[in-house]
């Protein structure tokens, strides 16, 4: 059995050399994040604050901080839940390996939700939202927010709790137009199971009540992030995880979690939206204000020993990347069943996840002719049209064939392998005028863009290398060309301005040079500062597919349309730059910098 409540995880931390207490007065302006990025940063415990400024409460992050703590939070228990996930895979193996899997009717059962019988730990007291620990991330946040909410609703006139969605919805507590204590704002984006709970009770007159849980055992935050087919509860996950069925109880007509820390009950305003953010965001970007609904505050519950949970996002990796490790972990075996064909997936967390997915398909349609990407565009395709990988904005997708060491997760050797086979006439396909992620500022409008399929199959067609041209001379503009690696040229470029312009410039920039000296270098990309992005696999990730939008940034040498088919005979050229109309970057605090080096010096 794992953990009953959030304090029993805390305290076996501690026992274990996983949790450092901070017993002196923090505030939760932007010190509390700075401490937690400078653990998080260094591979440090989980960090248990005992005094958060103007707040009764006790506080915990950095609980998923390092892979390793996060396989030791779920070590007795996740064992348990991936073979059930291997008999979803492959009921199968049940007959082949009976004893290996006589536990998993037991785990089933506890994906159960159970309602308390004799009172409920959550009802032990009640505040006030701004009682709660104030956490603001970033110097331009609209205010505090709750980082690692778990959002309950059921579907008008639904009592089955198998029927619920959970899901981790940012939630603004204070700042904008909210009314203290009364209102705060919920920010959901595409894709949500809410949304459909939302549509439907907006065509009723019944009011749309929802509970908002935070803290409690740590899988209940995980299964409120875990992309689960719809109709399957995440409430099934939350109990399996922490091998305890999830409990809960009811108070007036709301659902409340029984373990939680906190339970904040409410209704959601039906065509009310306030202005919400902005949020640094786990792009490494500002998301900026948008209307988004609002939450009438009921009641705010607590338990006797609460602790706030709480994270930081930014920049990835942080905190939150041990999920999608924990995720691609638990899930691989289920890859083959969701996406038939595809081997492997990397939603590349040093990206934001979704600006760049990396895939390995299997091409088995035609094996007795030359190949090319057939099988893998219809992979590809099943991929974009499902669920969370639907927001993938670039798709770089490889056939296995006979090359064992190919796999997703090495990037560099990936892009190699890549770039070694694409036919730039042939491998580039772009959707326009479609959907991308929420907090993507690199469309032409909100919650628009575009996105490209790249699909390379067959033998190696070139040789990469890391030797400009005795041809190139760089156009007026541009400066400091630098290799990230064999076929990849990195390209610094004065700073953009607008779309017409830029294309000018490339177009000048591309006319004086010959597609076949560029054979050995099928990729350029054009960015604000070529040293820095060069410097890791990390930064040239983030640079290149976080600030650039398929339809609009992608060029090429020598390039032309082949019936509506976009295509180019040199290397493909993406325009990374920093444009006009992207949300700022994050940057830290000096002043609450230079208060926590000295909050360090003290010996925090």
């Amino acid at each position: 059995m794992g953990y009953k409540s959030m304090r029993e995880c805390v305290l076996d931390l501690e026992k274990n050399g996983h949790l450092k207490r901070i017993k002196n007065e923090v505030d939760p302006d932007l010190e509390m994040a700075e401490i937690h990025r400078r653990f998080y940063d260094t591979g440090g415990p989980a960090i248990l604050f005992e005094n958060v400024k103007g707040s009764p409460f006790q506080a915990v992050s950095n609980l998923y901080g390092t892979f390793e703590r996060t396989e030791f939070l779920f070590r007795k228990t996740l064992p348990k839940v991936q073979k059930v996930i291997e008999l979803k895979a492959k009921p199968e193996n049940f007959l082949k390996d009976p004893l290996r899997y006589l536990g998993a009717p037991f785990t089933a059962l506890t994906g159960l939700p159970f309602k308390s019988l004799f009172g409920s730990p959550i009802t032990w007291g009640e505040t006030t939202i701004d009682q709660l620990p104030q956490i603001k991330s970033w110097k331009d946040d609209g205010g505090a927010f709750i980082t690692l909410p778990q959002v309950f609703t059921l579907g008008p006139g639904e009592t089955n709790l198998m029927k619920s969605n959970l899901g981790m919805y940012r939630i603004q507590l204070s700042g904008n137009d909210y009314i203290q204590n009364e209102e705060i704002g919920l920010h959901y984006q595409l894709h949500r199971g809410i949304g459909v709970h939302h549509t439907a009770y907006n065509k009723l007159d019944e009011e749309f009540k929802a509970s908002i849980f935070v803290g409690g055992p740590p899988s209940h935050a995980f299964a409120a992030i875990m992309p689960l087919p719809e109709g399957l509860s995440e409430l099934t996950f939350a109990g399996m995880l922490a091998g305890r069925r999830f409990r809960y109880t009811r108070r007036d007509g709301h659902v409340l979690s029984s373990d939680a820390d906190f339970c904040i009950t409410g209704t959601i305003i039906k065509n009310l939206k306030k202005r919400e953010g902005p949020f640094g965001d786990h792009l490494g970007y500002y998301s900026l204000e948008h209307d988004f609904p609002v939450m009438k505050v009921d009641k705010v519950w607590h338990r006797k020993d609460a602790i706030w949970q709480f994270t930081v996002v930014g920049r990835p990796p942080q905190e939150d990347s041990s999920f999608g490790y924990l995720i691609h972990k638990m899930v691989k075996e289920l890859t083959g069943s969701e996406f038939p064909g595809i081997l492997e997936i990397n939603a590349v967390d040093a990206a934001g996840v979704h600006p760049l997915l990396l895939a390995v398909g299997s091409e088995r349609y035609m094996p007795f002719r030359e190949k090319r990407p057939e099988e893998i565009l219809i992979q590809a395709n099943r991929i974009l049209g499902s669920g969370q990988t639907s927001l993938a904005k670039f798709l770089f997708i490889a056939d296995k064939g006979d090359y064992t060491d190919l796999t997703a997760n090495d990037i560099p050797a990936f892009f190699t392998h890549m770039l070694e086979r694409i036919d730039l006439s042939r491998d580039i396909h772009f959707q326009t005028k479609t959907t991308i992620d929420t907090l993507d500022y690199s469309g032409d409008s909100w919650n628009s863009g575009s996105k490209v399929i790249v699909a390379s199959c067959g033998d190696k067609v070139r040789d990469l290398t890391k030797e400009l041209p005795k041809s190139f001379k760089l156009s007026e503009g541009f400066s400091n060309p630098l290799f990230f690696q064999e076929g990849i040229l990195v390209l610094e470029a004065t700073k953009f301005t607008n779309l017409e312009n830029a294309s000018n410039q490339i177009a000048e920039f591309v006319q004086n040079l010959d597609s076949n000296d560029f054979e050995s270098i099928p990729l350029i990309v054009i960015v604000d500062d070529s040293a820095f992005t060069v410097e890791n696999v990390n930064n040239f990730v983030w640079v290149t597919f976080t600030r650039s939008n398929p339809s609009h940034d992608i060029y090429g040498i020598e390039s032309y349309y082949e019936n509506k088919h976009w295509c180019c005979k040199g290397a493909m050229i993406i325009d990374a730059r920093i444009k006009p109309h992207h949300a700022p970057e994050l940057i830290r605090d000096e002043m609450t910098n230079k208060k926590v080096d000295q909050l360090f010096k003290k010996g925090i």
